[in-house]
């Protein structure tokens, strides 16, 4: 699959007569804006805030960030299941908007969303203070149960991705960078003498409000199965989920896997990339096993010589990290795990609640129970209040002058486990 996915640079977001981009400015229309997105029988009022890099904004609770896309060439549309039909996505042409996104807003579980800063030292954290943001507001109707809130605060967000994302179909991108993977055997036969390397990208799925989506179908209901890296710069696995907000994967993240990006970024230089195994994260040991089982299947199957693993959230997770990376290992190929630590505020604590000798190499996102100062922001877009009960607060977090004292846990993106963060480490 051949995608050629072309950037249209976004240095800034204004509200304006016509929704559209112009010199590098994303301007909106919001009454049009408000139209597309509204009609919701479970919520009783939207409404949209801008957030820009450097201004005295925090934003609180984060509940997903998506980047506006379009497809622009070739089979299907953006999001596939969710706003456009289900058609196999990943080839022909997608411009993206780059340097904004869409922000959604609610206190929908209340105590595993998460903040985004704009300026100060959480800023530094969050990989998503860099970007234009724009956020919606969502208020449910009174008496709504969480799982409808969390829907159709999902929902909202897709269609206002898909609004942004059509201003940039005729438009002239500002970058153009081509992506393709070939069937396997032909790929081979391109690359006979580079070691086959694919990407095992695990989901959250482990409960109610712990879902992703696959061309919009709960991944709890899945195997593990293929794709091509392609289809996912197209949207074809979303989030839906509510966890941890320091290693949570928005859908931002899964348009823009980094580890996908670094692998492409070797293909065929030092490595031939095969492909995507994707596989879910379990609350029953049987079902671990099965899919643990199926992703280490395929993996010989492939005949790869080199696999990473990436997870997502923590805890009850690193069983199924873990899992993966034994059964693969035992298979004859080599793996990477990419996950992040709960290491306690002191850092002496044991990282991961699981572990095995063959996981002997490993790339951290760093530890997420490392404290932090978050200082007042001029203006807070949601509820500053719910820094005292998200994961990673604690009472008494928001303190009277309106700072935060909290663990890095509760910075969106903080400590991503794709490697999409700012975290790095220092040498002495």
């Amino acid at each position: 699959m051949r995608l050629e996915l072309g950037k249209i640079f976004i240095r800034d977001i204004q509200f304006g007569e016509v929704t559209e981009v112009k010199d590098a400015t994303l301007y909106i229309n919001k009454e049009d804006m408000l139209k597309e997105i509204g009609g919701d029988e479970h919520i009783k009022s939207i409404d949209i805030e801008l957030a820009r890099p450097g201004e005295s904004v925090r934003i609180i609770p984060v509940k997903d960030v998506i980047e506006p896309r379009v497809k622009v060439e070739g089979k299907g549309g953006i999001f596939p299941g969710i706003i456009s039909k289900v058609e196999t996505v990943g080839s022909g042409k997608t411009h993206a908007l780059y340097g904004c996104a869409v922000v959604t807003t609610g206190k929908i579980v209340g105590f595993q969303e998460g903040i985004i800063d704009m300026t100060g030292p959480g800023a530094k954290y969050c990989p998503f203070s860099n970007l234009n943001n724009v956020v919606i507001i969502a208020e449910p109707v009174d008496g709504l149960k969480q799982h409808d809130h969390e829907k159709a605060v999902r929902m909202i967000g897709f269609k206002a991705a898909t609004y942004l994302g059509e201003t940039a179909r005729n438009l002239i991108p500002d970058e153009v960078r081509v992506y393709e993977t070939k069937p396997l055997l032909e790929s081979i036969k391109e690359y006979p003498h580079l070691p086959k390397v694919g990407y095992v990208y695990m989901l959250q799925t482990q409960g109610l409000l712990h879902d992703t989506y696959v061309y919009g179908v709960d991944a709890k209901q899945i195997v593990p199965t293929l794709l091509y890296p392609t289809e996912l710069m197209d949207g074809a696995v979303l989030s839906g989920n509510c966890v941890s907000a320091c290693d949570k994967n928005p859908s931002y993240v899964h348009l823009n896997n980094s580890i996908v990006e670094d692998l492409y970024e070797q293909h065929g230089k030092e490595i031939n990339f095969v492909g995507v195994v994707i596989t879910n994260e379990n609350v029953y040991l049987a079902d671990k096993e099965r899919s643990s089982n199926w992703t280490a299947k395929l993996c010989e199957y492939l005949g790869l010589d080199a696999v990473i693993i990436s997870q997502e959230g923590f805890g009850n997770p690193d069983t199924d990290l873990i899992m993966n990376c034994k059964k693969i290992e035992n298979k004859g190929i080599k793996t990477v795990i990419v996950t992040d630590e709960y290491a306690g505020r002191d850092g002496a604590s044991q990282s991961l609640a699981d572990a095995d000798v063959l996981a002997n190499a490993v790339v951290t996102g760093g530890n997420a129970n490392e404290v932090i100062v978050l200082p007042k922001m001029d203006k807070v877009i949601g509820y500053p209040q719910v820094a005292d009960v998200i994961a990673g607060g604690f009472a008494g977090s928001l303190r009277e002058d309106g700072s935060i004292e909290a663990e890095i846990q509760v910075i969106t993106g903080s400590t991503n486990e794709t490697g999409f963060g700012k975290l790095s480490t220092t040498g002495y």
